[in-house]
């Protein structure tokens, strides 16, 4: 019998959804995330990062990527490799020329800003996050979250 055998790193769940850049756009997209990563058995500690990860991105989205009339993208994929279960949120939108910074290790945010924060957050709770164009004009971050959990 031939078995082919698992590629490390294979997606082995994925979901995508398109949601209104509305702030009920974006809410749902946590929950849509957090019903997703539930059925998958994902471990707690990751649901509640991924959940955080995801709110964060998708208010970013709604309030810094919105072209009105055009939506932005949910895409959660589960990978499971022999160390740990990776999950990759990726949230797209149509303001591609809108890219966020960067922030250095050590940066410290405002404490009477009242924004400022999200994407200070979504660096401490991913163990990688990035921009990347989302042809034709807009952009997709993307963040990885390992599972740590045994």
């Amino acid at each position: 019998m031939n078995h082919a055998t698992p590629r490390v790193g294979v997606p082995v769940h994925t979901f995508t959804q398109l949601l209104s850049s509305t702030r009920r756009g974006a809410r749902l997209a946590r929950l849509l995330a957090l019903t997703e990563l539930h059925s998958w058995s994902v471990s707690q500690d990751l649901t509640e990062r991924a959940e955080l990860v995801v709110a964060e991105l998708a208010a970013n989205a709604v309030l810094h990527g919105r072209v009105p009339g055009r939506c932005f993208r949910l895409t959660l994929a589960l990978a499971l490799d022999p160390a740990a279960g990776r999950l990759r949120v990726e949230v797209s939108d149509a303001r591609g020329d809108l890219r966020p910074l960067a922030f250095p290790a050590g940066t410290e945010v405002d404490p009477l800003s009242t924004s400022g924060r999200g994407l200070a957050l979504v660096a401490a709770l991913a163990d990688h996050w990035d921009c990347v164009p989302y042809p034709p004009s807009g952009k997709t971050i993307r963040a990885e979250l390992l599972d740590t959990t045994p």
